[in-house]
């Protein structure tokens, strides 16, 4: 699956994204879900430093240590410089485990700064920060996943294959292409709306949706439903997954569903909810899957839906 995660606002949050084993977040039970999956984990992002977003990062570092796994990866944790909430807790793991048999990575960084997953010739992958609006003491990120990409110069774009081979032995590739940076996804992290320059271009758009109702919001800390309507409908992203949603809406999210899906029926948009009650996958076919917690145990796909709970939410 592409994604995997858990988003509960208050409680927990992460999301695993599996292309490129980045984790962005790591709330409390990733661990616990993830399994020995979690020595796939090349990077961490960590968003801010709430607890609810990074109370996991521990239960990581320590099952790394001492499950079977590949101990000769580093683990790396990058996050907003000057965050004090998140150097303190990186501290504390340190020297709570200084028998650590692993590298452990902690790498504060710049909004724009560059983190390059990939680097081989003209091909690059990298995550991007920028700034995101959320409370006034917390330095808090969101994040771009780039990959720089080439294309015909408009000038020659139209022309025939055999047209476009002569022109590249003739003038050389670089005369006829030209570069460009394509938004694979961006991820919001806890923030009001973010700006439609930060969204526009973007395949995959992750924005926390912590409020279905803007009446329901105290603090204007978190964006509601009806805040996030205006700035899909101009940065139209091709998908849209919205997480880190209150558990007071959980009983109302197939309304709500219906009502995106009513408003975006004029555009090709695929829409998901992450369930703040489950943990969820999401393919690339477009379909939000999950099971829901009862107790102690996990309730299947097909047990959920013959459950009086529609709350599910599947996209076809």
């Amino acid at each position: 699956m592409e994604f995997l995660g858990f988003s509960k606002a208050l409680y927990s949050t992460w999301i695993f994204y599996k292309p490129e084993r980045l984790l962005f977040d790591a709330g409390e039970g990733v661990s616990t879900y993830l399994g020995n999956r979690i020595f796939a984990i090349s990077s961490i992002f960590l968003t801010h430093g709430h607890v609810d977003h990074i109370a996991g990062l521990w239960g990581i570092v320590n099952s790394r240590n001492n499950a079977m796994g590949d101990r000769e990866k580093p683990l790396k944790v990058f996050y907003p410089r000057g965050n004090r909430a998140i150097e303190a807790y990186l501290d504390f793991i340190s020297r709570a485990n200084s028998d650590l048999r692993y590298q452990f990575e902690g790498h504060p960084i710049e909004d724009g700064e560059k983190v390059f997953l990939r680097n081989a010739g003209s091909f690059e992958r990298y995550i991007v920060p920028f700034r995101v609006k959320h409370t006034r003491d917390e330095i808090s990120f969101g994040y771009h996943l780039v990959e720089k990409r080439s294309r015909l110069r408009p000038e020659y774009a139209g022309k025939e294959s055999r047209e476009i081979a002569k022109l590249v032995k003739q003038l050389g590739r670089d005369a006829i292409t030209e570069s460009y940076e394509s938004k694979l996804l961006t991820i919001s992290g806890d923030s009001m709306a973010l700006p439609v320059e930060e969204v526009e271009g973007t395949d995959t758009l992750l924005h926390e949706c912590t409020f279905m109702d803007v009446s329901e919001r105290k603090f204007p800390n978190h964006v509601s439903l009806e805040e996030l309507i205006p700035l899909i409908h101009q940065a139209r992203p091709k998908r849209v997954i919205l997480y880190h949603i209150s558990t007071r809406f959980e009983r109302r999210l197939k309304h709500y569903k219906e009502m995106i899906e009513k408003e975006f029926k004029e555009e090709d948009i695929e829409f998901h909810f992450i369930h703040p009650s489950k943990y969820s996958n999401c393919d690339k076919g477009g379909t939000l899957m999950g099971a829901r917690l009862k107790g102690r145990h996990f309730i299947t796909t097909a047990e959920f839906e013959r459950d009086e709970l529609e709350m599910m939410i599947e996209v076809s």
